[in-house]
């Protein structure tokens, strides 16, 4: 691997940056890419050179090296969690043209293979059983609510890379994302274009004053789960894989919510005091799914290694150490908005 040019498009991101560095960790030549104008030196920090590059405009791709490059890593683009109020052309001129934009770099500039996400909600119509969903399910695109559009753009960009894998023999490596857990300084995201906050952090914030914490619902309902050393590992096996690739769900199995639940008052929870958890059986259930990850077991050699206490403490540590914050921020930066 060593030696090995890969770009990563959509680098300042909350997925791109750590792809970046776990990158650049195992000896890849690695070029970090965003839409942002500056990383404020970050990449520079950890000896890469960051490039900014609008993917919709494919005139900015005579910014990149035309040649030498191994592989292409492509996570830029709209997401829902990030959008105040709703713009669906954003949705198709990064996914749609950008996607587009992006393979007909890969090709020219001869690399390998690409790595993209899709979303989990190409199969939404699949959830609410504990029955695990396979990765060649069916993709179809809910057509209302905030992701439909969305998901109809990525649809398309899967598309595209499964044209360019059928007519020029890209191989392609399609990961199908369940919530990918790790630390980020912003506590909020966004649901139908409104700001909230994200509810595993309302949740941390409440075990770390001792506070009472509701378990709404049924507390075994199974939800999926990813923590970003597991989803680092797949990405890692893409880029080493000998096969031609395909679409891949990115999964641990899951846990149940009261696991979760006891595992946040575990870790945050001041010593002597630990937050008291109320059973609300009558409250709204989480909306449950598992994904089958047997494909991506057997077709790249992951195995899950984290649990949900190892992100929950993995969480703390970088909550308390920031390590992305001179790209993203601190976390009082955020909460002071």
């Amino acid at each position: 691997m060593k030696g090995k040019k890969i770009i990563v498009f959509g680098a300042t991101g909350t997925l791109g940056a750590p792809i970046a560095m776990h990158l650049h960790s195992l000896g890849y030549e690695v070029l970090p890419a965003g839409h942002r104008k500056s990383d404020n030196g970050f990449f520079r920090e950890h000896g890469m050179d960051y490039c900014s590059v609008d993917i919709a405009d494919k005139e900015q791709f005579r910014k990149l090296p035309q040649e030498g490059i191994y592989a292409v890593v492509h996570f830029a683009g709209a997401l829902p969690a990030s959008m105040k109020g709703y713009d669906a052309d954003l949705y198709i001129s990064s996914i749609i043209q950008g996607t587009l934009n992006v393979l007909e770099y890969t090709r020219a500039c001869g690399a390998d293979r690409i790595v993209f996400p899709q979303s989990l909600f190409d199969i939404s119509y699949l959830f609410g059983t504990k029955e695990p969903i396979p990765a060649d399910a069916l993709r179809k695109a809910p057509l209302d609510g905030d992701h439909a559009v969305y998901v109809i753009a990525k649809n398309a960009a899967v598309d595209l890379i499964e044209h360019y894998h059928q007519v020029y023999g890209l191989k392609r490596f399609i990961l199908r994302l369940s919530r990918v857990y790790l630390y980020h300084p912003n506590p909020y995201t966004y649901t139908d274009g409104k700001k909230v906050m994200v509810s595993d952090r309302y949740l941390i914030y409440r075990a770390m004053k001792g506070e009472p914490i509701e378990l709404w619902g049924d507390p075994d309902r199974l939800l999926e789960t990813c923590c970003v050393k597991d989803f680092l590992q797949i990405v890692e096996k893409s880029l080493e894989a000998e096969c031609e690739g395909g679409l891949y769900n990115i999964g641990s199995g899951g846990s149940t919510l009261r696991e979760r639940i006891e595992g946040i008052v575990e870790v945050f929870s001041p010593e002597g005091r630990k937050s008291p958890i109320i059973p609300c059986p009558e409250k709204r259930n989480s909306q449950q799914f598992v994904l089958d990850i047997s494909k991506t077991r057997r077709e790249l050699g992951y195995e899950p290694r984290c649990s949900w206490k190892d992100y929950l403490l993995d969480f703390k540590k970088d909550m308390e150490t920031q390590p992305f914050a001179k790209l993203w921020g601190r976390e009082e930066d955020y909460l002071a908005d």
